[in-house]
């Protein structure tokens, strides 16, 4: 397979294309980063790394944190999370508190905010030093420890982030917090302000579409029985209410954020990211879901 030509027609054929989204102005310091950057780069399993465009500019990676988080928290507790958060899609938006009411507090996916804060809450629970415990943990899947959280992202999105104080107290008052909420939030805002390039997070990602295991290093990250069910979780839940059509459009498990980043893997094969900023009215890359689609199409390389 030529994925170099495939994508640098498809990366071509998306840029022409009319640019219709927007940043996430929501966080003022990703209202600042210019729309029409677009980069993608592509991993494999068996070592090849292609990239063009904005791919090595490094970007906040927002919400495809969660997923670390949620393998990081697998690898610590296994099935006992699954009390504690659910595995459903959500179909209504990340932020949104209608559901935890009716649901006493149970998040339905950890990819969604009240799900991701669950998240953080087990990790800080379980690490002795949740900062520097979890994004060594990043360094080592990425193979890079330069790689380090955004402050200035992080007191950004803390300075405007009203709607995560509210889900995290009801999450709280139904007795599924068990740590301080202003400690769990301001760990879940550093989280959300990783900062990598497409290359790093395809890297990143390796693990996931390799068994569980590091193609590169060897090291066994989580079991292979985990990482199908995290992949699976990407699958239905990785795009917010938006997940079918990104199954539909693309056919690949993958996790999306607002910083404009999209991640999505072939199991065996590859990982492929990319970055554009301008978000569609869902949230998710505009040109990130219409490369992806294009590249999966002219590859004929989905999981369907």
């Amino acid at each position: 397979m030529n994925y170099q030509v495939i994508i640098e027609e498809a990366f071509e054929e998306v840029k022409k294309d009319p640019h219709t989204g927007r940043v996430a102005n929501y966080i003022p310091e990703l209202a600042l980063v210019k729309p029409e950057n677009f980069g993608v780069c592509l991993s494999t399993v068996e070592h090849q790394c292609i990239g063009t465009g904005d791919w090595h500019e490094p970007f906040s990676i927002q919400s495809i944190a969660k997923v670390l988080s949620l393998s990081l928290a697998i690898k610590l507790l296994g099935k006992k999370i699954w009390k504690r958060v659910g595995v459903e899609p959500a179909g209504t938006p990340f932020n949104s508190l209608v559901q935890l009411e009716y649901e006493h507090g149970i998040p339905r996916n950890p990819f969604i905010n009240a799900g991701a804060l669950v998240i953080c809450d087990i990790l800080i629970s379980e690490l002795q030093n949740p900062y520097d415990d979890f994004i060594q943990y990043i360094q080592l899947l990425a193979n890079d420890d330069s790689i380090g959280y955004g402050a200035a992202t992080a007191n950004s999105e803390k300075s405007e982030g009203y709607r995560n104080v509210a889900l995290i107290n009801l999450i709280r008052s139904f007795g599924n917090i068990h740590n301080d909420v202003e400690v769990v939030l301001d760990f879940y805002f550093h989280l959300c302000s990783i900062r990598m390039n497409c290359r790093e997070l395809s890297r990143t990602f390796l693990f996931l579409a390799n068994g569980g295991q590091d193609p590169v290093t060897k090291k066994r990250i989580v079991s292979s029985s985990e990482a199908k069910r995290i992949n699976s979780i990407m699958m239905t839940c990785g795009f917010y209410d938006e997940a079918g059509e990104f199954a539909y459009e693309v056919g690949l498990p993958g996790k999306s954020g607002v910083g404009g980043g999209i991640v999505a893997l072939h199991p065996g094969q590859y990982v492929i990211t990319v970055w554009s900023p301008g978000l569609n009215p869902k949230g998710n890359s505009y040109r990130g879901m219409k490369f992806l689609e294009r590249f999966t199409t002219c590859s004929e390389s989905s999981i369907f």
